[in-house]
Order: structure tokens, then C-alpha cells, then sequence
């Protein structure tokens, strides 16, 4: 039975070539374009650390009070330096860091060697397990190290290919901006999209970081953020004035396994911002945030406004493209209301008739799939015209995106089908035989 419904239905379509081609196309490029701004809200509003995206959480204290031209009262994304080191000498997370970026060069010993510009950040050691970094050798400095500011840093697997050759690093020095430092550990190549520590850079779709440092170290040192900060308030020229002011710069990240120790940090937040307004530091009532990472990721409206914009719209799209390919099929398919008439006469019921047209319309929506796949393909390789590089990047056709397109082309042609498949089989053959 399933050959004879092949057979009429591919009848059917060679009877009516350009009707068949112009629905094909239709679903094609309602799927393409529905499914290209699927791809990049995917790869923008996915969980990027997904085993432990509701441990991480990140701390806001208020350090500047109510704004007028602020109706929402939320605070910064930073705190500041004084902050970060209280938080972190309380110690009241298993895990905790204080984190903010920091730039430089790396200095060959090659004679004609330029310097290699690199990012990286400033952290405490607790965030390479808080964020379940891989180390392709050896692996993250010690507690002590961190107490004692020592010169080390881990350096990523790309850093390691162009300064070390690839080979194992551990134990050799790389000289950066004229300091020397001790590589302890080489990072694998890793993937956080977004990075949900640092989403000022790039939008939090950049990589991952060149080199990381210990924060006392990189404080000591005097190096500047290379990312985010807000100084709403004066401050003295100078390195030390800038860290000892009220300027917020670092993000701070605890690590808390339960809802329970979740609350109880929060408390401690609250409790310690109640301490700054005793001092006479703060003047109002506190204002703290704790927020784990999908619940950053959405304050932050980290998926960019076009790509909800562009999905919306492209669903719209898909849609009208539908509503023409049910009036295609519904014109199709009553222009043969006598060929139905005839069959029914002779015997076929409506569930034959149901079961041949709705083969008929996946076998266009089949089609409609392949071609589908193609645009969507084009569409990929045509996104940096429209977004970032780096969300460019992101958003490429995949296995996955693959199944999805042909899914959802077959999807939507039988749903478009539903109701022309319907009143086919709802013709009454002595009407049809009468009328012949």
C-alpha cells in the first residue's frame, strides 16, 4: 500500500512541476531563515557551564546608594577592592574568587621578536576548580602562592603553541611586560559561551583568556583592569588611590552547593553591608544581589537584542510561508476533487485518500527539508554581515542543527497539510460523478 501512495503521489507532483517547485521553495526559505536566527539565539542564550550553573553565583554589594536617574536599584556589576578582600578573608563559600581582566605583553627572547599583546585575568586559585578548568599540564597554583603573591601564572593552550612550541611548559619562565613569571600549569582549550565571568568583553562571547595571574599579584603589580569599571566618585591620581577608592572593578564569584548555603551567603551579604553603614561608609538600607549564572545571564541580557528580534520575526515569516503552502496544497488538491471522486466511487475510504495526500505533502516537505538544510548552511556562513565576528562564529551549521532543519520542515509541511489533506478526503463522490 505504502508503494502505491508513493507511486500516486510522485505522480502527482511531476503532473504539476511548477506548483510542486514553488512550494518547495516556500518551506525552504521559511525553514532557512527560521532556523539561521534559531542557531544564533542557541548559541547565545545556552547554558555555558551546565553541571555546575546553579552553584556559581556572583555577589553585588551597593557601595554607592540610590540613584535617581537609576529607577531599578540594582546595583553595579563590580564591587570594589575593598569589598572583594572582605568577602574573600570572611571566607564563607567552600569556594570563592575574586576575578577582574588584565592585559599585557609577552616578551620574546628572540632577537626581532615583537611583543605578543595577551588578555588574561587576575584570580585566586579556587576558580580554576569553581569553573572546572581542564590542564592540559600540570595545573593551578597553590593557596600559599596566592597568600604570597607569588610570580606564577597559568597560561592557556594557545599561549603554550606560540611561546613554548606546544611542549610542556611547567617550570620555565615567560617574561611579561618585563617580568619574569613561573608557568604552573597550561590550561586545554576551553569553552564557556557565554563567558558568564567577563561579559563586558565582547559581549562574553570573546575566548577564554591568554594567561591568568593571582589577583594579589596583579594588585601588587599595579595593573589596570582591561575591562569594566565605574568611578562615580573622585579619587586621587594614582594606582593605589584608584584601588583604595571607591571604584568597582571586580567581579567576585562564590561557589555554593545548596539553596540553603545560598541563603545563608546572602544573609552574610546583608549582614556585611549593614557593617559599612554602622561605619559610617554607607548611608542606606543594603542593597546586595546574589545571582547564579543563568540568573546573571538574563539580568545582563546577554543574548543580543537582534537575535530575539531576528527569531521572532523569522517564526512570523515561517509562518505566513505555511499559511501559502496550505492555500498552495488546498488549491492542489480540490483541482483533483474528481480524480477523489472517482476513487471513493470505487471503493477507497477516506483514510486511503487521508493516507495518500498527506504522503504526497511530505514528500514536498521531504523536499522542502533538503533544500531547507542548503539555505540554512548559506545562512550561517552569511551571519557576520549581520553580528558580531564572534557571534558569527558561534552559530555554524552542526549535526544537530542539521536534524532540527529537517524536523521542522517535515513538521510544518503536515501540519500546513492537516487541513487541505481534510477537505480532500471530505469530497462526496456522487457530487463529483454527478457533475462528470
Amino acid at each position: 500500500m505504502f508503494a502505491y501512495y508513493a507511486q500516486l503521489g510522485f505522480r502527482s507532483l511531476k503532473r504539476n512541476p511548477v506548483l510542486t517547485a514553488l512550494m518547495i521553495v516556500v518551506i525552504a526559505v521559511g525553514v532557512a531563515a527560521a532556523m539561521t536566527c534559531y542557531a544564533v539565539f542557541r548559541a547565545t542564550s545556552g547554558d555555558p557551564i551546565p553541571q555546575k550553573s546553579s552553584q556559581l553565583f556572583i555577589a553585588q554589594i551597593d557601595n554607592y546608594g540610590p540613584d535617581p536617574d537609576d529607577p531599578s536599584g540594582e546595583p553595579l556589576p563590580w564591587i570594589t577592592w575593598r569589598d572583594a578582600t572582605a568577602l574573600y578573608q570572611a571566607h564563607k563559600a567552600p569556594r570563592q574568587t575574586a576575578l577582574y581582566p588584565v592585559g599585557g605583553s609577552v616578551v620574546f627572547d628572540r632577537p626581532g621578536q615583537l611583543a605578543w599583546p595577551v588578555r588574561g585575568y587576575a584570580v585566586q586559585t579556587d576558580m580554576f576548580p569553581m569553573f572546572d578548568v581542564q590542564f592540559l599540564y600540570g595545573g593551578p597554583w597553590s593557596s600559599a602562592d596566592d597568600q604570597a603573591e607569588a610570580r606564577v601564572v597559568v597560561i592557556s593552550q594557545d599561549l603554550n603553541d606560540r611561546v613554548f612550541d606546544g611542549a610542556n611548559s611547567v617550570g620555565r619562565e615567560i617574561n611579561l611586560d618585563g617580568t619574569l613569571f613561573r608557568v604552573v600549569g597550561v590550561s586545554r582549550r576551553w569553552t564557556a559561551r557565554p563567558r558568564f565571568f567577563d561579559l563586558d568583553a565582547e559581549n562574553g562571547f570573546g575566548d577564554m583568556g591568554d594567561m591568568y595571574m593571582p589577583f594579589g599579584r596583579a594588585i601588587t603589580d599595579g595593573r589596570w583592569p582591561d575591562g569594566g569599571n565605574v568611578c562615580n566618585r573622585s579619587y586621587q591620581p594614582g594606582w593605589q588611590n584608584f584601588v583604595h577608592s571607591e571604584c568597582v572593578f571586580i567581579s567576585f564569584w562564590a561557589e555554593l552547593p545548596d539553596a540553603a548555603s545560598a541563603a545563608a551567603y546572602r544573609q552574610y551579604l546583608v549582614d556585611y553591608s549593614n557593617a559599612q553603614n554602622r561605619s559610617g561608609r554607607f548611608h542606606w538600607e543594603p542593597n546586595v544581589r546574589l545571582r547564579d549564572v543563568m540568573s546573571w545571564l538574563a539580568y545582563r541580557q546577554v543574548v543580543p537584542l537582534e537575535a530575539r528580534m531576528g527569531m521572532v520575526i523569522a517564526f512570523a515569516f515561517l509562518g505566513i510561508c505555511l499559511i501559502n503552502v496550505v492555500g498552495l496544497l488546498l488549491a492542489k488538491f480540490m483541482r483533483r476533487a474528481g480524480e477523489i471522486g472517482v476513487r471513493r466511487a470505487l471503493g477507497a475510504s477516506r483514510r486511503a485518500i487521508y493516507a495518500q495526500f498527506l504522503f504526497e505533502a511530505g514528500v514536498v516537505g521531504l523536499a522542502g527539508a533538503l533544500l531547507g538544510v542548503i539555505l540554512t548552511g548559506v545562512g550561517t556562513l552569511c551571519l557576520g554581515l549581520v553580528f558580531s565576528p564572534v557571534v558569527a562564529d558561534l552559530a555554524r551549521m552542526s549535526p544537530a542543527l542539521l536534524g532540527i532543519t529537517i524536523v521542522v520542515a517535515l513538521a510544518s509541511t503536515l501540519l500546513a497539510a492537516f487541513y487541505p489533506t481534510w477537505r480532500a478526503s471530505r469530497v462526496q463522490p456522487a457530487w463529483q460523478l454527478k457533475a462528470g
